[in-house]
């Protein structure tokens, strides 16, 4: 070349060693000059036409062969070729589709098929991990883009995919480094910069927020993630703490059923949360939903096996046997927490309403209904009014093998 610099086929043959060692935009450069030279070489223009392919630009790709095809109409490889860079370009509009669709897996699934054509297009890379990390793949994304800023460390598209992995694992300020990294080589980098700027306001937000439910303004806690929770609906790890946060702060202004929603959304998006299992297990033991605090125990217990996890599920366990009892409290119209002489006196006046006695003159089948509720409130009187039996009725234990009124009217 630098005896004859204006050869174009030494600029093709220098091209075409470059493709072999896989660099392709010098090979790119050396076909471009070769065919400036020669506007008939059509080996250039082929070799043009691969390279563009190679780097995912399937249009420029697409005049090349067309190019090699005024030369020769017949050339088999160019209309292969040509086909080919229609292929990428349907592959490229299927995935511009599929992003505006959020339909994240259908563009990595376009990428992958682009990528086997066009093996050397960082832009098809970026698109691919950026969903990656959007569909919560953050391994596989950060692997993607790591392979790029080896070979290319100042790739603002791929400092920014870093960046989005670390947001989204819920690592802001790190992640924080990398929007402002990409913006320092991409001032004009749309994405970066509202992802920098989504990351610090919910930083800031959340920790607001914790502020307030430490100085034990729950109401200004909730307020503040509910607001949080609107920032960045992508950000499933960072949301799934906010909806728990929100449901502790839920708890304690007594909005138990929409605590247990929030539960729930922060479980949706973070299966494996465990904080949101247990804070919506001790929502439903406060509403009495006992089955389904067992169940919420039982996978926290199965997961972490620890002893604490395991006597919260004995202690559902046990609340649950004892929901499905007999509630004498409640035969008795009297609260749990109820003295001795409320006992008493509750027993007289149930046990005069129900007497058999004062439905003499009533149908049958009322006559049966009384004598069963009166037969009730003794039993219940017989163990509430014994603080052995009521002890051990308090605790949970199986009392149904023990010896109780069982006409009512000896009790009375």
């Amino acid at each position: 070349l630098y005896v004859s610099p204006k050869n174009a086929s030494y600029y093709g043959n220098r091209a075409a060693t470059l493709m072999m060692l896989c660099r392709f935009r010098e090979a790119l450069e050396d076909s471009q000059q070769a065919v400036r030279l020669d506007d008939c070489f059509m080996k250039g223009h082929l070799r043009e036409g691969k390279c563009h392919l190679l780097l995912g630009n399937a249009m420029a790709a697409n005049r090349c062969f067309q190019k090699v095809l005024e030369l020769e109409p017949s050339n088999k490889e160019a209309e292969q070729e040509n086909k080919t860079a229609g292929t990428l370009l349907e592959y490229e509009r299927m995935a511009d589709f599929g992003f505006e669709k959020r339909d994240f897996r259908k563009v990595v699934y376009c990428m992958d098929r682009a990528l086997v054509v066009a093996s050397a297009c960082h832009r098809f890379k970026i698109l691919k991990a950026e969903c990656l990390a959007l569909l919560g793949r953050y391994p596989e994304a950060q692997s993607v883009a790591s392979d790029i800023l080896r070979m290319d460390s100042t790739n603002a598209d791929a400092l920014y995919v870093r960046g989005l992995c670390l947001y989204y694992e819920d690592c802001i300020d790190k992640a924080v480094q990398f929007f402002v990294q990409a913006l320092r080589m991409a001032p004009d980098h749309e994405k970066a910069r509202l992802a920098c700027r989504n990351a610090k306001a919910l930083k800031a937000k959340k920790e607001e927020g914790n502020q307030a439910f430490k100085n034990c303004n729950y109401e200004a806690a909730y307020q503040l993630y509910t607001e949080a929770l609107t920032i960045d609906p992508n950000n499933i790890k960072t949301n799934a703490k906010l909806y728990c946060n929100r449901a502790t702060a839920g708890a304690k202004l007594k909005k138990l059923n929409q605590a247990i929603d929030d539960c729930t959304s922060a479980i949706k998006l973070d299966d494996t949360y465990i904080k949101a299992y247990l804070r919506r297990a001790q929502c439903y033991m406060n509403t009495e939903q006992y089955e389904e605090a067992v169940r919420d125990y039982e996978k926290v217990y199965q997961t972490e096996k620890t002893s604490d996890h395991k006597h919260l599920l004995k202690t559902a366990q046990l609340e649950l046997k004892k929901s499905k009892r007999k509630d004498y409290y409640k035969v008795l119209g009297v609260s749990k927490n109820a003295t001795e002489d409320e006992i008493k006196k509750a027993y007289r006046k149930r046990a005069l309403m129900h007497h058999p006695d004062r439905h003499s003159a009533a149908t049958p089948e009322v006559q049966k209904e009384e004598e069963k509720k009166f037969k009730e409130v003794g039993e219940a009187f017989t163990v509430l009014s014994d603080p052995k039996k009521k002890m051990r009725y308090d605790s949970g234990h199986d009392l149904e093998d023990e010896g109780s009124c069982d006409g009512g009217g000896d009790c009375f």
